[in-house]
């Protein structure tokens, strides 16, 4: 599975960006995905996940009834819905995919490349 992240942009806090993330391959609905981001000096951490079909999801705490996660098998796309955003969501974000439910970024083999969201405040 390719994966390719879009959708970074540079907003002021309490903002609204849709992240899309477009992936190749026959398999992708039969993935789980899961979104990442990385901010300036820190290390990688789980936003959200979704299951195959997603029916199910779930969240980070630090983005929980900000952020939606969904996807759309036809089109081969994931989504990420953010709300309210804060400066402290600034980051590079990632998309990426395993068959494994976690959120252990060691457990996905397939990323993409990254989009960057800044958030002013």
């Amino acid at each position: 599975v390719q994966l390719q992240a879009s959708g970074g942009a540079l907003l002021q806090a309490g903002g609204s960006l849709r992240l899309s993330c477009a992936a190749s391959g026959r398999s992708f609905s039969s993935y789980g995905m899961g979104w990442f981001r990385q901010a300036p000096g820190k290390e990688r951490e789980f936003v959200a996940r979704i299951n195959w079909s997603g029916g199910s999801t779930y969240y980070a705490d630090s983005v929980k009834g900000r952020f939606t996660i969904s996807r759309d098998n036809a089109k081969n796309t994931v989504y990420l819905q953010m709300n309210s955003l804060k400066p402290e969501d600034t980051a590079v974000y990632y998309c990426a995919a395993s068959n494994v439910p976690t959120t252990n970024a060691g457990a996905y083999p397939y990323w993409g490349q990254g989009t960057l969201v800044t958030v002013s405040s």
